[in-house]
């Protein structure tokens, strides 16, 4: 079963703003997917919609096998949602705010076990939110988003705020929610956190889905290749790296002898190469990064009305989806 499926997905502002234009998308149970583009390209919009607070100009979004237009509130008791620009009610603590998710959800998870699980320390989950800072409050969003064991679960900028064992946290639990059976949409600007959790990556630009595939498969699509950095136990005569096939380029400094490959398959090949002409040392591969990637898929910047209506008015609709979602 697939968790989203979106055909053809189509919604404007008015005459003049085309937010998502044609969508179809289709994110696998158990499946991390992550949701990429730059500002203005239709990613809260599309993350609405797919929530119901929106309704498509045309198309269909199906959730969880269920046609959101007609079932959004059953979806949405099945959903973990952690919005971008969620604020908590000050005057609740962190463990009152999972305490009523449970109850809106009618689930019978213990508040602690899920506060303790997302790092948020007991006397801490028992303050008021207004004393939280940023990541604090990220972490106690995120056990609320847990409640129920979703069977998806809707990440936008989880990582904001967080510090690096925060992160970590929040990769491990992804991790276990994919293992048991979840699917996890991860929308985030922060691409190394993507690289690292997500099965594939749709990139999204002005409104239109460019891209979608395994990162790897994106690299091979792209001819993004990689670089191959050997060290030598000596000095290199002429290795004739350069002759063999998809080399780009070869630089030789004293003992380091690094090689651009167009194809990430002939990495292999010019190891061997090199291993069977001289003392290999050392190996490092680096391989293109998903932040190159992605600034290859969305050279063309975002028109500016798209970007203000798409998008920046949509973060309002976001907590109200955080609110209504979690309640409903």
């Amino acid at each position: 079963m697939t968790a989203i499926r979106t055909d053809a997905l189509t919604k404007r502002f008015g005459e003049d703003v085309l937010a998502v234009d044609g969508l179809d998308l289709a994110v696998d149970e158990g499946e991390v997917f992550g949701f990429l583009g730059p500002n203005g390209a239709g990613k809260s919009t599309t993350i609405n919609t797919i929530l119901g607070f929106l309704q498509p100009t045309s198309g269909s979004v199906d959730v969880l096998g269920m046609d959101v237009t007609e079932e959004s509130l059953a979806i949405r008791r099945r959903i973990g949602l952690l919005p971008e620009g969620y604020e908590p009610y000050e005057n609740l603590t962190g463990r009152e705010h999972v305490q009523s998710a449970i109850h809106a959800k009618g689930a019978s998870d213990d508040p602690d076990e899920l506060l303790d699980r997302v790092g948020l320390a007991p006397d801490d989950a028992r303050r008021a939110a207004s004393e939280y800072s940023t990541g604090m409050a990220k972490r106690m969003s995120l056990a609320v988003a847990l409640v129920g064991d979703p069977d998806l679960l809707i990440l936008d900028e989880p990582s904001t705020g967080l510090d690096p064992d925060g992160v970590g946290l929040l990769r491990e639990i992804i991790r276990e929610e994919a293992a048991r059976g979840a699917s996890v949409f991860f929308c985030s600007h922060i691409l190394e956190e993507v690289e690292k959790v997500c099965d594939r990556v749709g990139i999204l630009n002005q409104g239109e889905l460019v891209a979608v595939d395994t990162i790897e498969n994106l690299r091979s699509e792209m001819g993004a290749g990689a670089t191959v950095s050997v060290t030598l136990g000596a000095p290199p005569a002429d290795l004739g790296v350069a002759d063999l096939d998809d080399v780009r380029s070869v630089t030789v400094d004293d003992r380091r002898v690094d090689v651009e490959v167009s194809d990430a398959t002939a990495k292999m090949r010019v190891l061997r190469h090199v291993d069977e002409r001289a003392t290999v040392r050392d190996v490092g591969i680096e391989e293109a990064s998903l932040e190159a990637l992605f600034d290859e898929f969305t050279s063309d910047a975002p028109a500016a009305a798209r970007e203000t209506a798409g998008d920046a008015g949509s973060e309002r609709e976001q907590v109200a989806a955080a609110d209504g979602g979690e309640s409903a």
